[in-house]
């Protein structure tokens, strides 16, 4: 999908790395007004306005894809330089320090403190429509407080109060007893566990958000 370069909005890049189908998430972002590229050109990837690292299936598997395509190295490179990225799903669990599957310690990119691990729950995988709680001051969330947003996962992360001590605003999830992380919002990296692009208004009205902080006017050098 290419960029038309002279059409107003901001530049996106959702980053093709081998995880799932991600037509559904350039759609939702078209939709916003973006100018949407999909792309596994770690250039483009790193020179975007905005990055969305989007990601489906075993943590592990998600890693691999995302080395391939130097993906780790270019959200890394962005996350000192202040420019936005966003991860979706997987996309956002591949962006703590490790995941454990199966038993099996997987390294992730290592933004922020936290282990991606099954959720403490009987009932997995956590599957449908569940209220989120952000953090006062929240920038993605505002007007969401309690909104409803679909999530489907079996792993998540517990590492709330870690994030909040590093300056980071978090939204949090409750399914059956167990408190994990919803969303992270932490200088120009965003992620949320949920599926933003499968959640209806809710979900349009996030991504706009991001969208709307974004530079716009075409990449950034």
């Amino acid at each position: 999908m290419g960029r038309a370069d002279d059409a107003d909005g901001a530049d996106v890049v959702v980053l093709d790395y081998g995880s799932g189908n991600l037509r559904s998430a350039v759609r939702a972002l078209e939709a916003t007004g973006a100018r949407v590229e999909l792309s596994a050109d770690p250039e483009r990837a790193r020179t975007a306005a905005g990055l969305v690292v989007p990601g489906v299936g075993a943590f592990a598997a998600c890693m691999a894809g995302l080395r391939a395509v130097s993906g780790d190295a270019v959200v890394r490179e962005r996350a000192t330089s202040g420019r936005p990225t966003l991860g979706i799903c997987v996309g956002a669990q591949v962006l703590f320090a490790s995941g454990v599957e199966h038993g099996e310690r997987t390294d992730g990119v290592g933004l922020w403190p936290g282990e991606v691990e099954q959720l403490r729950t009987r009932r997995l995988p956590h599957m449908g429509w569940n209220e989120v709680r952000p953090d006062p001051g929240s920038v993605l969330f505002e007007g969401l407080d309690g909104s409803r947003f679909y999530f489907v996962h079996s792993y998540g992360v517990h590492a709330v109060e870690a994030l909040r001590e590093r300056g980071a605003r978090v939204t949090t999830v409750q399914h059956e007893d167990d408190v994990f992380v919803a969303g992270v919002e932490d200088g120009a990296v965003s992620a949320v566990q949920f599926h933003p692009e499968k959640s209806g208004a809710a979900g349009a009205r996030l991504l706009s958000s991001w969208v709307a902080a974004l530079p716009s006017g075409g990449s950034q050098v």
